[in-house]
């Protein structure tokens, strides 16, 4: 893969490289291609927002942006197929609250697909969620010395530049993933309602191996996707793209993801020695105290 000297992809939905009026437009105006709620990009900062779709890491992109995955609205199709059967009519909802029992919140449901009769009264629905990967070290310094001239800094080396950005898949397995399928996800389940998970491949592929089923038996689907290069209009553009799908029960996939795989205790006990060799090495602290009454 051609070694990158900076880790911006895409800028408001377009290459940084791509000098088009449509792409200038996009920055300018800081729009989202990606059928977001509002025009705007709302990122981070709804009046400086954080315009990054998705970031270099080894050489391809990885969506940073949970909207980026709204592109034509591809994730619903593919999540109303294993929802409902063929012909069902349905629509989404996004940002639907979750509540348990107590009426405290287990969060929002990303979207939530309904299907519905001829007189539009909901028969069924599934829960999706979109998983975007965090990102460890600074992001918004490069992008924007970038937006300060986007023609100029296409082209920008930031390998030198300190807190360099990456893909954090392990937090955003732990942190993000792991507590919407035992939080959200508990609740749905014990439902007997359907979940779709939207994923970036390089996200799918740092989890654990998780046990397959046939579709009939599944109460999550694995929606796998990935940016794949294109033109539109003349200019190399990302689109997204389902590259595979993977159905699971859910208690096997949600152990699988929650449990940690144990090291070997002898390097723990390793561990311990060490620190408890540097706190024998270190003179206790005597002290007095004058005038204690």
């Amino acid at each position: 893969m051609t070694k990158r000297t900076q880790p911006l992809a895409e800028v408001f939905g377009y290459l940084i490289g791509d000098q088009s009026h449509k792409a200038a437009r996009y920055r300018s105006s800081r729009l989202c291609p990606f059928n977001n709620k509002v025009p705007n990009c709302t990122k981070d900062k709804a009046k400086n927002p954080l315009g990054v779709c998705s970031m270099f890491h080894d050489g391809a992109p990885a969506i940073t942006c949970p909207i980026r995955f709204r592109e034509d609205w591809l994730i619903t199709d593919d999540a109303a197929s294993f929802f409902f059967n063929d012909g069902a009519s349905w629509s989404s909802l996004t940002e639907v609250r979750l509540n348990d029992a107590n009426g405290k919140t287990a969060g929002n449901i990303d979207i939530v697909l309904v299907a519905y009769d001829n007189k539009g009264k909901i028969l069924d629905f599934g829960a999706l969620e979109i998983q975007a990967v965090y990102i460890s070290g600074n992001v918004r310094a490069p992008f924007e010395y970038y937006m300060k001239d986007p023609q100029s800094h296409a082209q920008m080396d930031w390998s030198n530049q300190p807190n360099y950005p990456r893909p954090d898949y392990l937090s955003s397995s732990r942190k993000r993933l792991a507590p919407q399928l035992l939080f959200k996800g508990g609740i749905l389940h014990s439902w007997q309602k359907k979940i779709a998970v939207a994923l970036n491949k390089c996200f799918f592929d740092t989890l654990p191996s998780l046990t397959t089923v046939d579709k009939s038996k599944a109460d999550i689907v694995w929606l796998i996707y990935d940016l794949e290069m294109t033109k539109e209009g003349g200019q190399d553009r990302y689109k997204l793209t389902k590259i595979d799908e993977m159905f699971t029960e859910f208690t096997p996939a949600l152990m699988t993801i929650t449990t940690p795989v144990p090291g070997k205790i002898d390097d723990f006990v390793k561990i311990l020695q060490k620190k408890f060799d540097e706190q024998l090495e270190i003179p206790p602290k005597n002290s007095t105290i004058e005038r204690p009454f």
